[in-house]
């Protein structure tokens, strides 16, 4: 059992927000149990924090953003502080990024809690822009990571980002201290409802993603109901404006914004009310922690149906209420007015999700669940046995038309394991390639068909994977020929799928200058069909590795320097083998081409070093 956690994380009650009430509960639960669990989040320190709590002053925010400059010294104090053996990173959170760059840090093992992805509105390219430059090193933190928690299973299904990682991936539901929530919360505020309306409720940031606007243009036509909005956030202006103008002239407002509530003054509302709507219309919304507090007092709740997150799954599968399309102010309409008119359905809705609330969303569940992935992260001891069959790695760009077929053809065969890295491509490669049946890594940086091949050989490697096949995506090398390679690396430690007959005549050319210049006795020098077993791999994942901008002869010369025994084995190859190159299509890419290896085995790996 792991002693010691040091979580990472964005606030920290009094902090408002269901990440922050999660992680309160999730560390005090922790603590109860016997782990030596302590925090590190953002926001001003208070006299009365734990000795536990670390809180790193803001300076600004940018983009929802806090800016914490001093969050990098903190985390170092507090690796040297706490000795972990672990550290728990909460994201969504920029400044837990500043693991990756303390090697105090990157010597400890990660669980990575995955709230939920980034997803701003469409139309804000800010975000977006900032999303692209925050994705690279928020992909490198899942690569470090040895388990990452996802809340619930649609989120895990839909989650674009963790695609390449879901070998990685546990999911356990959030969950919620519910005795901290008192049986009886007292009155609430007077004045909130007119008597004799259905009394909704709806709670959180005044912010675009959560559908306020959809709840409001919902009631403005019916009557009989009242809607109390809590929280405040920027769109408070706009939402006031929006119920003056669907305010009949002469009547009064059906909906009230409460402003923001301290936690007592929620409770009552939540156990006052008679209906919890929550009509958010963004996965950001990814699993929604007031709903839960909802079914703790037994309220039914309605709920967008967004499809990829855990929001319709919670309420569905605990039986606590209705989804509803997002955005469809009709269907909003209807699904009010039944729970209006079906008080008894909605009252048996509220008592199943109580019951689901206390048997299987307790903060007390969810700790269990974490301390059972602890317990099973013995790193020096794989979880589970390597897997018998060689992982598939292609590299592809704007190989929409082909790709499929590939995955298709490989999968026919019996090959289960497929990673396909989409580098920049501007078709439908990515998709194609997923409706196939590969996992999809979509590069954020241009790699180059040699770097994206060894982002998949680092893929596989960290997925215990003893060997790797290569192949091009545009569907020339023949499936079959897969086993020839894998029979053949019995023996070696590299083997090359060579088919002699391909190519142009400017290929043939810089073959027979390859092999007078390296020493190499092989025919097809430029082949990307090629098996590599896992100490292949580990020297092709290596710093020096990187240099290269094609696999072809410095791979080669690489491995041969460390050793390693290099075969090749005839194989046949479809049509498409005599195809454009874009390597060899023109004298001048040629002569670069050859230009470039030639340096490479000059000056660093000549031959007359390691014998031919």
């Amino acid at each position: 059992m792991t002693a010691s956690v040091l979580h990472i994380g964005k606030f920290f009650p009094p902090a408002h927000g269901g990440m922050e009430r999660f992680l309160a509960d999730l560390v005090r639960a922790q603590r109860a149990g016997g782990v030596d669990a302590a925090a590190l989040v953002h926001g001003t320190p208070l006299p009365d924090d734990p000795d536990w709590l670390i809180r790193v002053p803001v300076k600004g925010s940018l983009l929802y953003t806090p800016l914490a400059p001093g969050f990098r010294g903190a985390l170092s104090a507090a690796i040297r502080r706490f000795r972990p053996d672990l550290l728990h990173l909460h994201l969504p959170n920029p400044s837990a990024l500043w693991a990756l760059s303390l090697a105090a840090a990157r010597d400890l093992p990660w669980v990575v809690h995955w709230h939920s992805d980034v997803v701003g509105p469409r139309d804000h390219g800010a975000v977006n822009a900032a999303y692209r430059v925050y994705r690279p090193f928020e992909q490198a933190v899942l690569e470090h990571a040895d388990r990452i928690i996802v809340t619930s299973p649609p989120y895990l299904k839909a989650s674009e980002p963790l695609a390449g990682w879901r070998d990685a991936c546990a999911v356990i539901p959030l969950g919620l201290d519910l005795h901290r929530l008192p049986d009886d919360p007292g009155p609430a505020p007077p004045d909130l409802w007119p008597p004799g309306v259905l009394r909704l409720l709806s709670i959180g940031r005044l912010s675009h993603y959560k559908g306020y606007e959809t709840l409001v243009r919902a009631v403005a036509g019916m009557n009989g109901v009242h809607l109390v909005i809590v929280g405040e956030g920027e769109s408070r202006a706009e939402l006031e404006r929006l119920i003056a103008d669907t305010t009949p002239a002469g009547q009064s407002p059906r909906v009230t914004l409460a402003g923001a509530a301290s936690g007592a003054e929620k409770w009552a509302m939540l156990a006052a009310c008679d209906v919890f709507c929550l009509a958010s219309r963004v996965r950001t919304e990814a699993f929604g922690l007031a709903v839960l507090e909802a079914m703790r007092y037994a309220r039914p709740c309605l709920v967008s149906d967004l499809p990829g997150s855990g929001l319709p799954w919670l309420v569905e599968s605990s039986g606590a209420g209705r989804t509803v399309p997002p955005d469809d102010i009709p269907a909003w309409r209807d699904a009010i007015a039944a729970m209006g008119s079906e008080p008894d359905r909605a009252r048996a809705m509220g008592r199943a999700g109580r019951k689901a609330a206390f048997s299987r969303f307790d903060i007390r569940t969810c700790e269990h669940a974490v301390r059972d992935l602890y317990a099973g992260m013995d790193l020096a001891i794989p979880a589970d046995a390597p897997p018998e069959q060689p992982m598939m790695v292609i590299p592809a760009r704007d190989e929409a038309e082909t790709i499929g077929a590939v995955v298709e053809a490989l999968r026919a065969e019996g090959w289960k394991h497929i990673v396909v890295i989409d580098d920049q491509s501007r078709d439908d490669t990515a998709q194609c390639a997923s409706r196939a049946g590969a996992v999809v890594l979509s590069a954020t940086l241009p790699l180059g068909a040699w770097g994206a091949t060894q982002t998949g050989i680092r893929y596989a490697l960290r997925r215990g994977f003893r060997q790797v096949v290569t192949l091009d995506a545009d569907g020339q090398h023949e499936p079959a020929h897969v086993r020839d390679l894998l029979q053949a690396a019995r023996g070696s430690d590299v083997v090359i799928g060579a088919c002699t007959g391909r190519g142009s005549r400017l290929r043939k050319i810089a073959w027979g200058y390859f092999r007078f210049i390296t020493g190499f006795g092989i025919e097809d020098i430029t082949s990307g069909f090629r098996c590599y077993n896992s100490a292949a791999c580990e020297v092709l994942t290596g710093v020096e590795a990187t240099l290269f901008d094609y696999q072809d002869v410095g791979v080669l010369l690489l491995l041969r320097a460390n050793g390693l025994k290099i075969t090749e084995v005839p194989v046949e190859m479809n049509e498409r083998a005599n195809g454009h190159s874009r390597v060899f299509a023109n004298w001048w890419r040629v002569a670069r081409y050859m230009a470039e290896s030639t340096l490479l085995c000059c000056a660093r790996w000549h031959p007359k070093h390691y014998g031919r």
